[in-house]
C-alpha cells in the first residue's frame, strides 16, 4: 500500500477555535470495499484498525468518509444519518439529535465539535481510505 502523510484535519468549535484531529500522522491507504457495494445516499460503517468510519456514496460516485462517532453523544451512529445538502455542499444529519455536518469539512452547522474526515479514493473499483497507520 502507498504511504501518505496526512496534513492537518481541522474542525471549528462554536467559538471559532480550531481543533486538530490529525497532524502529520503517517497514514496508509486502506482497502475498504468495492464501490459497487455502497448504495447511493446511504451510509455504511467500516472498521479500520480500531476506528469506526462512516462511508457515504453520493450521486456521481463520490465517496465521503467521516468518523462514525456522533460528536454530541459519542455513539457510533453516523453511518445511519440522513444524507442531504446545504446548497451545493453535501451533508449528513446525525440520527440522534439531527445536527447537520458538512461531509467535506466535518464542520457542524450549529457550531461545536465536528466530525473527523478521511481522504478517500477509488482504485480499480475499490474504495480506499487514508487512515492512521
Amino acid at each position: 500500500m502507498t504511504e501518505l502523510v496526512l496534513d492537518k484535519v481541522e474542525n471549528a468549535d462554536s467559538d471559532g477555535a480550531q481543533t486538530t484531529a490529525r497532524t502529520g500522522a503517517p497514514a496508509l491507504w486502506q482497502h475498504v470495499c468495492p464501490l459497487a457495494d455502497l448504495e447511493e445516499s446511504w451510509g455504511e460503517a467500516a472498521l479500520i484498525g480500531d476506528e469506526q468510519i462512516a462511508l457515504f456514496k453520493l450521486p456521481g460516485g463520490k465517496v465521503h468518509a467521516v468518523s462514525n462517532r456522533d460528536p454530541r453523544t459519542s455513539a457510533q451512529v453516523m453511518a445511519r444519518g440522513i444524507v442531504g445538502s446545504t446548497g451545493l455542499r453535501p451533508t449528513i444529519a446525525s440520527p440522534l439529535h439531527k445536527e447537520i455536518y458538512d461531509l467535506e469539512t466535518g464542520e457542524c452547522q450549529l457550531g461545536g465539535a465536528g466530525l473527523t474526515i478521511y481522504p478517500t479514493r477509488i482504485v480499480d473499483g475499490i474504495v480506499e481510505i487514508a487512515a492512521a497507520a
